[in-house]
Parts: C-alpha cells; sequence; structure tokens
C-alpha cells in the first residue's frame, strides 16, 4: 500500500534521535545474528482477518514514519485528547497522524490529521526488542466523534489468559503482495508463554510481553500492523512489537499493564 499522507500536515520530531528505531532491516539483522534465523519487527499486515465495518474501531491511528532512507507506516491508538500510544521502533524523523479513517486513501470528512510535539519512546528501548512502547504528543487536542474515540488502558493488575481471544485492527497488506488501504481486523487467541518462550527464547519476556496468535490457524499480524492494540474485552492490553518475517504465529506484543506508571508519569510531564 502507498501510505502517502491525505495533506501536508507533517511534522519534524527531535533529529538528534538515531534513525535506526523505525528499521525494519535493523531489527531483522539483530534478530538473525541473536536468534539464527531471520526475525523482524512488524511494520503490518492482517492474516486471515476480514475489513472491518467502517469506523467501528474509532479509537485507531495511522502512522506515516518518514525517516532520512524510507517511508513506513504503523498503527496507533488513541489514549488521551492529546495522546497515541504506538511502538517505540516506529520512531521516525517525521510521523503524520491520522484519525477517524477507514480508508486511508480517501479524504473521509471523518478524518483528523495532527501534527506531533513530541515523541517519547521510552527510555529504556534500545537495541533489544523490550519496552517497545512510545507516546505521541499531539500539537492539538483530537475532537472525540462517533468515528474518533478513546480506547481504556488496563489496570495494572490486568491479566490475559491463555485462550482468550482478542481483537487487533490496522492497514496493510491482506495477503502475498495483495495490498489494501481499508481498515481490517482480526480475532487472535492468547498462547501460553511457553509458546513464545521456546520460538523466540531470550528475546522472550512474560513480564513485560504477550504471546499471541495460534499456531495452528493462519491469523496474525505482520508488515503494516506495528503499534497496533490488542484489545481484550474493550481493553488495550498489548502492543503489536515482533514476529517471525514470514508471518508464522505467534507473535510477540507489549504488555500495557507493565507500563502504566510510565505512561501516566508521561503524560503529565
Amino acid at each position: 500500500m502507498n501510505p502517502a499522507p491525505l495533506n501536508g500536515n507533517n511534522t519534524t520530531l527531535n533529529p538528534s534521535l538515531p534513525e535506526v528505531y523505525p528499521s525494519v532491516l535493523f531489527f531483522s539483522l539483530w534478530l538473525h545474528e541473536h536468534q539464527g534465523q531471520d526475525r523482524t519487527f512488524l511494520s503490518g499486515k492482517i492474516i486471515g482477518g476480514q475489513e472491518a465495518v467502517p469506523h467501528s474501531h474509532p479509537y485507531m491511528a495511522f502512522l506515516q514514519i518518514k525517516t532520512q532512507t524510507t517511508t513506513e507506516q504503523c498503527g496507533g491508538f488513541l489514549v488521551r485528547e492529546d495522546f497515541v500510544l504506538t511502538a517505540a521502533h516506529c520512531w521516525g524523523r517525521t510521523i503524520t497522524v491520522i484519525l477517524g479513517a477507514h480508508d486511508i486513501d480517501e479524504q473521509e470528512t471523518t478524518q483528523q490529521v495532527i501534527p506531533i510535539r513530541r515523541a517519547i519512546p521510552h527510555p529504556n528501548f534500545k537495541r533489544k526488542p523490550f519496552n517497545d512502547i512510545m507516546l505521541l504528543q499531539l500539537e492539538n487536542k483530537a475532537k472525540l466523534t462517533a468515528e474518533v474515540s478513546l480506547l481504556k488502558l488496563p489496570s495494572r493488575n490486568s491479566q490475559v489468559a491463555p485462550g482468550m481471544v482478542c481483537t487487533l485492527a490496522g492497514w496493510g497488506l491482506i495477503g502475498q503482495n495483495i495490498s489494501t488501504t481499508k481498515l481490517h481486523e482480526v480475532q487472535l487467541e492468547i498462547q501460553s508463554d511457553e509458546e513464545c518462550l521456546s520460538r523466540f527464547k531470550s528475546i522472550y519476556d512474560s513480564t513485560t510481553q504477550i504471546c499471541v496468535g495460534n499456531p495452528k490457524e493462519k491469523k496474525n499480524c505482520f508488515w503494516g500492523d506495528s503499534g497496533s492494540p490488542l484489545v481484550c474485552e474493550n481493553v488495550a492490553q498489548g502492543i503489536v512489537s515482533f514476529g517471525e518475517d514470514e508471518g508464522t504465529p505467534p507473535s510477540v506484543y507489549t504488555r500495557i499493564s507493565s507500563f502504566l506508571r510510565w505512561i501516566r508519569k508521561t503524560m503529565k510531564s
């Protein structure tokens, strides 16, 4: 898909930060070196899902990320009128946030394009795939409408259990070299931590990550869904982080409940 912005409301973000954050190639090489095979961060595709009912996920944000050399896309979600939550590896020199969209190629009257004041990756997000979470402070508050609304964060002791079925929405490929500009959704099953520990070894931490996607089903996130929320019973429990480069489930999500203190402190500052 062509993630070109619907208008020119881009804004430059903290050019002192390294350009490696959103780089799929960077994490592919790192994971290949440490795991012996080519695993990469997801930058999104919904596998085995279907087109969502327009505006049935009004919390969703489409992010276009520009680095010095590439243009990538991520998902995110509105947690306060002036903050979007996403994955830290979605950082870029320039980010455009679009709220209220269904078809990202159409200039829908429901869309709100808002410049970014600050991109705030978790301070402990470094070269390893942990702490993969970032807040984007909007330059102006979003106007809450039927098509643009907030997504509830979990409580600190919130748990997701293996077998629970949750929802993921995102824009991106829907098959091999098949693109779409419309929001898609898929139902995904929470897996045991052992499932991801056996597959991802030392780069899976059950205290800060969630294992998602039944390996027996052809349903998963993939290229273009990074930063999108895993929604369980109307609560955001996870953020798409990384998985197998061919899209084989399960994949790894950042566990939001482990970062609530940082989220609240950052939004107050």
